[in-house]
């Protein structure tokens, strides 16, 4: 794979470091700098003349820093002349601002996408975005992965015989039917509403979760109000057990700690799309690798193999 190169921004190295290495290729290098006036300089350290560059960045905390810091990779690749600039971005955190819900109200989940493009985004490779209205955002190719088929692995460790996986919401109750065909358990839903980003109501659950044991999957847990809410109406139908499973494991102001102190919560379990903080870790937190995922996709886009083909596998 000599003609393609893989940059990485400060929001995630980690995971960068980890994707070359199932590719084998080398991650290269790039210097971040900032000016007195607290601007930001993006130099990409090695030659992307007519390569294959691709750009690791999850909009994570500090979400607009690492965003800017994106757009000017993408402008350094352009003026740099390499052939096709695809953004990984394995967490769009913008993708939740998706729908004019109140008047007079941004939708940060387009601009974005713009923005990328205008800088020189020519493709993207996202993974489980909050919605699937905001492929339409784009107006480049959008690969889409998710990780329920790394998840589906890491659960059937367990008996799944009297297993229910749950949504928190309608919203994401196709992801948890198509989790819940993976494992062969049934499927459950919140009946929730939202008031604030961080005051929700569950007035029921819809499915049958008395006395099995239940999988509550979101696509992402941020300050985990949302999950919170939904144990306290699972519990009143008596769960044999509760594991709690995400892709993105945001984790803001102290969530995990929140959701491990809960007595009958045996287990969290979340991808690395988002480096989770040392302080954040507990007995009870199982952080799963998606870079094989990655890599291959990014492998195949390079070599214009099928990228959904993945999942027609799985």
């Amino acid at each position: 794979m000599r003609d393609i190169a893989v940059f990485s921004g400060s929001a995630h190295p980690e995971l960068a470091q980890e994707v070359c290495a199932h590719l084998g290729v080398p991650l290269s290098p790039t210097r971040v700098s900032r000016f007195a006036n607290d601007c930001l300089e993006v130099q990409l350290q090695a030659n992307c003349r007519e390569r294959d560059v691709f750009l690791l960045q999850p909009l994570v905390r500090p979400v607009q820093e690492h965003l800017v810091e994106l757009l000017l990779m993408c402008d350094a690749a352009r003026g740099a002349s390499a052939a096709r600039i695809t953004v990984v971005m394995p967490h769009y955190s913008y993708a939740r601002s998706d729908k004019k819900d109140a008047p007079r109200i941004s939708l940060g989940g387009r601009l974005v996408a713009d923005l990328l493009v205008a800088a020189g985004a020519r493709r993207v490779l996202a993974m489980t975005l909050h919605a699937p209205q905001v492929h339409g955002f784009f107006s480049v190719p959008v690969d889409h992965l998710h990780a329920l088929r790394e998840l589906a692995a890491h659960f059937r460790q367990y008996d799944l015989t009297r297993t229910t996986v749950v949504s928190p919401d309608l919203g994401n109750a196709k992801q948890a039917a198509a989790f819940a065909r993976l494992i062969g358990a049934q499927v459950a839903a919140g009946a929730k509403q939202r008031y604030a980003d961080d005051r929700v109501t569950i007035s029921s659950v819809i499915g049958d979760v008395a006395g099995r044991d239940v999988i509550v999957l979101d696509d992402e847990i941020a300050k985990g109000s949302t999950v919170l809410e939904l144990l306290d109406r699972l519990r009143e139908s008596s769960p044999r057990s509760i594991r709690v499973a995400c892709t993105h494991g945001v984790f803001a102001a102290g969530a995990v700690k929140r959701l491990s102190e809960q007595p009958d919560v045996l287990e969290i379990v979340c991808t690395n799309t988002v480096p989770v903080p040392a302080d954040e870790h507990t007995d009870k937190l199982r952080v799963l690798s998606i870079a094989p995922a990655l890599a291959e996709a990014v492998r195949r886009i390079h070599d214009g193999e099928s990228v959904s083909a993945l999942f027609e596998q799985s």
